[in-house]
């Protein structure tokens, strides 16, 4: 990027972030989410370093919070409350270390306290000041110098002492002391306030951290005392320790609430430990975290580093992998799915979200596009929660670059150059032999979901289709080893793998074959309901179901039927009819037969009815078993799964970065069990 770029993306940057920090430190509201806002922040302070003279003193870089809200009497804070420069990966830590051992003309001082960790607390930063060791006041970060007088509401919350007392006999009440830290909602208050401001037709908050915020702020110390905050402390402002760590344990000895997850270390792999630890911790602590703070410990040195803009030198928060984060749309490209749906893909700047690296994400199509705004060369908010796909979940406009190019479904499928026919909100290939759909059909049927061919990738598919070895998916059971083994770069032993496990998977559930044939609207669950239509009604049958019956069934069953099986609306129904009633698909299913396919009714039978009547849906990924484990353990006892949340919904197990389904089953007051709950009742 040449200068006069990065000064107009600087301007833009600095303005928008702006908007977004006035409305979250001054009106305590969030218009993005705070990930997404540190990925802004993050690219503002990367341009500035690489452009210094681009700095100004009204960069959002160079300053820490709002302004105070009129409502409270001003405080003048006696040193300024500075906030933390963010790092999201190691080698960001190695560059932060690095500079300050440039500024400093020396490495840091290697011991086994060289830096101190600590959780990074997703709640407010206030200050408190004491006078012979009684609480006289309390005050929030403001802009850093001059902040909001809450002293009553501060007093509301049980963590902070009104009275300095003793807990060890060398230590003497000082005259004056100035401490700070964060006060902050725990998880499970959070959720009974929502609840009982769901109930009233009240304000229901989106995260813990702005009701925290809220209430800290309210005029009657009343409504503050009825949120029940807690609160940590970290820093004495002026005070003289060796150690930064040294000042934990003084505010530890003098009453106050610290926490006990923080903690020395030697070196950086130290510090990479410490960081890779909590991502799947968090979860069991309660109150949020985004992240480690990361200091120098010694505090001769943190004096000497001074301070960048409005950040110390010599700490830095280190975030963890975000939910979300902003990127770049480079292009958008078109995708021929299994069904011939064309599917508009955004080709997006690298960027990690949710500990992956995401260069592509699906537009699904023009009219999610056009919900969007979305055009070629804007900057998105990126968004990855669980281990679902990630999504483009806005368009930031204001960034929008001059040129900016607007996309346009094609007239031609990309595959095979047919004409593109549009079918309600879709457009799909008007050639029903589309090599691209062939290709996508081929690499479903070998997904996790359906046959499980581990080792088929859509490589080696792409290969045998090119070789003509296969033309359908029957035919993959149909290949020998001598015909792989020939082919450039396999050699004999992947084409004994290859093989043997084709060969192992030529006995698959009833459900899963159904699934495998990539019916349109048609997924795992529709599959198994379908399953268990089949077997209900095709008679004679025990743990096995002969292909020739299931086809028989399906070609005489009719639309008003498959409408009434639970969860089949009329749309899925009328797919499922016209699959089964299409000579092409009559004739590859027969031609499973040939090759030797057995379909088995493993898994539909429950062989406990404990679960009877109870629905479960699950949100993210769980320790001692994979999701579809789960899911099966359910179905063994009798119990249904959803995907999608409601009222009727029984229980919704909830694992590490569980997605949008557990916020709402705290909406709508389902139960929620967490792994330890869940296998104690499946067991």
């Amino acid at each position: 990027m040449i200068k006069q770029q990065a000064k107009e993306r600087i301007e833009k940057l600095k303005k928008e972030i702006e908007k977004y920090r006035h409305a979250y430190h001054v009106l305590d509201r969030s218009l993005i989410s705070d990930e997404a806002l540190d990925s802004l922040k993050k690219e503002l302070f990367d341009l500035e370093q690489q452009f210094p003279d681009l700095i100004t003193s009204d960069s959002p870089t160079q300053r820490v919070g709002g302004q105070p809200l009129k409502e409270f009497k001003k405080v003048k804070h006696e040193r300024p409350m500075l906030s933390f420069n963010d790092a999201f990966s190691k080698e960001d830590m190695e560059d932060w270390l690095t500079r300050i051992e440039n500024y400093l003309g020396r490495k840091i001082k290697s011991t086994e306290k060289t830096f101190y960790c600590e959780l990074k607390i997703d709640g407010l930063a206030i200050e408190l000041e004491y006078e012979n060791g009684i609480f006289v006041r309390g005050s929030t970060r403001g802009d850093g110098l001059i902040g909001e007088d809450i002293t009553q509401n501060l007093k509301t919350v049980e963590a902070i002492p009104l009275k300095l007392e003793i807990r060890n006999s060398k230590l003497e009440i000082p005259s004056r002391l100035v401490v700070r830290g964060e006060v902050f909602m725990t998880r499970k208050e959070f959720a009974r306030i929502n609840k009982e401001n769901e109930k009233r037709g009240e304000k229901v908050f989106a995260n813990p951290r702005n009701m925290a915020a809220g209430s800290v702020r309210q005029l009657d110390p009343k409504v503050t005392a009825s949120r029940k905050l807690d609160s940590f402390a970290y820093d004495v402002v002026g005070g003289d320790f060796q150690y930064h760590e040294d000042e934990h344990e003084y505010l530890k000895q003098l009453g106050f609430k610290i926490n006990p997850h923080n903690k020395h270390v030697q070196g950086m792999e130290d510090v990479f430990e410490f960081w890779e630890y909590w991502p799947q911790r968090r979860e069991k602590l309660n109150y949020e975290i985004d992240g480690v703070v990361i200091m120098v410990n010694l505090n001769k040195e943190w004096e000497d580093a001074g301070i960048i803009g409005k950040a110390p030198r010599a700490g830095i928060a280190f975030k963890f992998s975000p939910k979300e984060a902003t990127t770049v749309i480079e292009d958008i490209k078109v995708q021929i799915g299994r069904t011939g749906t064309l599917t508009p893909v955004a080709i997006l700047k690298a960027v990690q979200v949710g500990g992956i690296t995401i260069t592509h994400a699906t537009l699904h199509n023009l009219d999610e596009i056009q919900r969007l705004g979305a055009r070629i060369g804007d900057t998105v908010i990126v968004s990855r929660a669980g281990d679902v796909i990630p999504k483009i979940t806005k368009v930031l406009k204001e960034l929008r670059p001059r040129g900016a190019k607007e996309f346009e479904m094609p007239k031609k499928c990309p595959a095979d150059g047919s004409p593109v026919v549009r079918e309600g909100v879709f457009y799909r290939c008007g050639n029903k032999d589309c090599g691209g759909q062939l290709k996508e059909r081929l690499y479903h049927f070998v997904s996790k979901g359906a046959f499980n061919l581990d080792g088929l990738g859509p490589k080696i598919i792409d290969r045998l289709l090119d070789e003509g070895l296969i033309s359908d998916a029957a035919d993959i059971f149909t290949v020998k080893e001598g015909d792989i083994a020939v082919l450039e770069r396999f050699g004999e032993k992947s084409a004994q793998n290859v093989i043997r496990e084709v060969s192992e998977k030529k006995k698959v559930s009833l459900s899963r074959f159904i699934y495998s044939l990539g019916i349109l609207h048609v997924g795992e669950e529709t599959s198994r309901l379908l399953a268990e239509q089949a077997i209900a009604k095709i008679k004679n049958q025990k743990s096995k179901i002969k292909i020739t019956d299931l086809l028989d069934y399906f070609e005489n069953v009719s639309l008003e039927d498959l409408q009434k099986i639970p969860d089949v609306g009329p749309a899925v129904a009328r797919s499922i009819y016209k699959y089964f009633q299409d000579k092409k698909h009559q004739d590859l299913i027969k031609k499973f037969d040939q090759v030797g396919i057995e379909l088995t009714t493993e898994g539909l039978k429950a062989k406990s009815s404990k679960l009877k009547a109870l629905t479960f849906v699950l949100t993210g990924s769980l320790k001692s078993m994979s999701r579809d484990q789960a899911k099966e353990k359910v179905r063994q006892l009798g119990g249904e799964i959803s995907e999608s949340v409601s009222k009727q919904t029984s229980y919704v197990v909830v694992g590490a970065d569980p997605g949008s389904k557990y916020k709402k089953a705290n909406k709508l007051g389902v139960k929620i069990l967490d792994e330890r709950e869940f296998l104690k009742l499946v067991d």
